[in-house]
């Protein structure tokens, strides 16, 4: 049974930091390509940022220069890296395998960025 857990998440004021964390249970996450997803209000769920197994990563524009994916593969666990935080980075933010898979979602972590 896969289980992907965030956390991390929070209110931040504009400029602030915050570190994301999803830890994978299962069979999944050791070769898979893992990426970290957002979904805001009345919004489509986005592709934020992935990274292979070796380290290899990507960013979607918005975030590039203030966002950084990291994974850790012995702890099962990836991270979320966001500075200079603004409004539009406010969403519930998920992992998953990147193309993710329908069943791994799990419930997110909710960022607020608000003064």
């Amino acid at each position: 049974q896969v289980q992907l857990v965030e956390s991390g998440g929070g209110l931040v004021q504009p400029g602030g930091s915050l570190r994301l964390s999803c830890a994978a249970s299962g069979s999944i996450f050791r070769f898979s390509v893992m990426g970290w997803f957002r979904q805001a209000p009345g919004s489509q769920r986005e592709l934020v940022a992935s990274v292979t197994h070796f380290g290899i990563t990507n960013y979607a524009d918005s975030v590039k220069g203030r966002f950084t994916i990291s994974r850790d593969n012995a702890k099962n666990t990836v991270y979320l890296q966001m500075n200079s935080l603004n409004s539009e980075d406010t969403a519930v933010y998920y992992c998953n395998t990147h193309p993710a898979v329908l069943d791994y979602w799990g419930q997110g972590t909710q960022v607020t960025v608000s003064s």
